[in-house]
């Protein structure tokens, strides 16, 4: 089933069928879906507080060298098309890089 409002592949998930990108579920019961309902949806990206000039967003981020709390930030396919991408992350005071998978 797919999702009434981004469209995307609703998931079964404890007697429901959510959306795990807008948060939208119906609710199933014996005869189907009954009801639509918006469920919270889970932050799983940073947060972006302001984009550079070269189009890199500036995220809060710690930094694991110097602790500091903001970061850039930037995806790369650095594997086959079908893996996903990967995370990268530049503090903003030490010049420090390190990767999220």
């Amino acid at each position: 089933m797919f999702c009434p409002k981004c469209h995307s592949l609703m998931y079964p998930r404890n007697g429901k069928i959510v959306c795990e990108r807008c948060g939208i579920f119906r609710e199933m019961n014996k005869k189907g879906a009954v009801t639509i309902k918006k469920e919270k949806k889970v932050k799983k990206k940073p947060v972006v507080l302001d984009r550079r000039a070269d189009g890199r967003p500036l995220v809060k981020m710690a930094c694991p060298k110097c602790s500091n709390k903001e970061a850039y930030a930037e995806l790369r396919q650095v594997r086959a098309a079908d893996e996903p991408e990967t995370q990268f992350y530049t503090c903003t005071k030490c010049g420090h890089r390190w990767r999220v998978n």
